[in-house]
């Protein structure tokens, strides 16, 4: 926390002689206070062992949202360290809860929602709160200055609307919109097919001129796997579908879009991890779930076998905000066995999927405020767009703004 967050360099000592003997700066964390020094008691999570539920009341740290609370003896009124791991190890999912019909944890059985907080990147603020306590305390302590980092998430699961289907799925879709009269729709896929027509998912173009002059981060993320939809599904082995890849790749960042049928079947996971590697000729590093499904530990375990450095499936896909309680990248902390792994975890603050039923005025203003909390604590912006959000459509104009302009204002 003080690390990652603050980028202090610290140490940590069990030793009580090595602590009392120290004469710079030091803090204590657990029952009582040891000797001079900034004291935080404990509320005891973190010595715990096991997983059970625990009663938690949000109370309020000045202005800020907070639990644990602690005695008038510590030098901050909440455990912050207890709760944070409570965040971050997204303990809250290991205990029973309600799924939503895909069998996710949805975002209304999380504390943060249920608190009103989950669009704080509240760990980052109790961290620099904490910052300005220490600088108080000990005047030679010195934070490091940062600035917030934009990194765009690309959500390539549909990559053609028309093209690159075969035959069949063809023959399926004309069948489909001639059985519902969608004689436009019909018109629209025959100019595809013919050449005389650009397939309107087929945003790529516009998607790497944009990031050509950019100094934002950006991953795109494609799907490898079979589609939940049959007709929205194609033949990832066609030439033009690898071509596509390695154009995306040789501006920015690819990842694997890992489906649904990779978290049944690890081989399959296995499986598209190797076809990605071969079509882009460089070791996989990033991947997201294609539909943000998250079983906790399994999904993140399995990535940790097949030496995945990151994963961007933090987030709820219907709602904005912060899913860990950070804008921060941090470790996946496994519960079940009590280890921090080597699985780098980024947050994202919201999904396009998350916004579209807001006015256009409105999917600014959130997007706004949540890059505004995140510029606060100099963390991480994380938005996922997906390339049909780009077809030169009116209704799409918000999206194309918010990724050419509103976001590149940020670094």
């Amino acid at each position: 926390m003080l690390f990652r967050i603050l980028g202090l360099d610290i140490a940590f000592t069990s030793v009580l002689e090595e602590f009392v003997g120290h004469n710079g700066p030091k803090m204590s964390y657990g029952k009582q206070s040891l000797a001079n020094e900034l004291f935080v008691q404990e509320f005891g999570l973190l010595s715990q062992q096991g997983i059970e539920d625990i009663t938690i009341q949000v109370k309020n740290w000045e202005t800020v949202p907070a639990f644990f609370a602690t005695s008038e003896k510590s030098a901050i009124p909440f455990d912050v360290f207890s709760a944070a791991f409570y965040l971050l190890s997204r303990y809250e999912e290991y205990l029973p809860h309600v799924r939503d019909a895909k069998g996710r944890f949805p975002a209304s059985e999380s504390i943060a929602f249920q608190n009103e907080f989950l669009e704080l990147p509240v760990i980052d603020i109790w961290a620099y709160k904490i910052g300005k306590l220490l600088t108080e305390t000990f005047p030679a302590i010195t934070i490091p200055k940062k600035k917030v980092i934009i990194h765009n998430l690309l959500h390539v699961q549909r990559p053609f609307l028309y093209n690159q289907k075969g035959m069949f799925r063809s023959v399926m879709g004309y069948a489909n919109d001639l059985s519902k009269f969608k004689f436009k729709e019909v018109f629209k896929r025959t100019q595809v097919l013919l050449g005389l027509r650009k397939d309107p998912y087929d945003t790529f173009t516009w998607v790497v001129n944009i990031v050509k002059r950019s100094s934002s981060k950006m991953t795109a993320f494609f799907l490898l796997g079979e589609n939940e939809m049959y007709q929205d599904s194609l033949n990832t082995h066609r030439k033009a579908f690898r071509q596509l890849v390695k154009y995306v790749g040789d501006y920015k960042e690819i990842g694997l879009l890992y489906s649904g049928s990779s978290l049944e079947k690890f081989e399959i996971l296995r499986k598209e991890k190797k076809r990605m590697e071969q079509i882009t000729n460089r070791t996989l590093v990033s991947s997201k779930q294609a539909n943000f499904f998250l079983d906790l530990p399994e999904n993140y375990r399995n990535l940790i076998e097949l030496e995945i450095a990151k994963d961007f499936t933090m987030a709820y896909h219907d709602t904005p905000g912060f899913r860990a309680g950070t804008c921060t990248p941090f470790l996946f902390y496994d519960l079940d066995f009590e280890i921090k792994t080597p699985l780098l975890l980024h947050p994202i603050a919201v999904t396009t999927t998350a916004l579209t039923s807001l006015p256009d005025h409105e999917i600014e203003k959130k997007v706004h405020q949540l890059l505004a909390q995140t510029k606060l604590v100099n963390g991480t912006f994380s938005m996922v767009f997906r390339n049909e959000d780009f077809k030169g459509e009116d209704e799409n104009i918000i999206w194309r703004t918010l990724f050419s302009e509103i976001l590149q204002q940020y670094e």
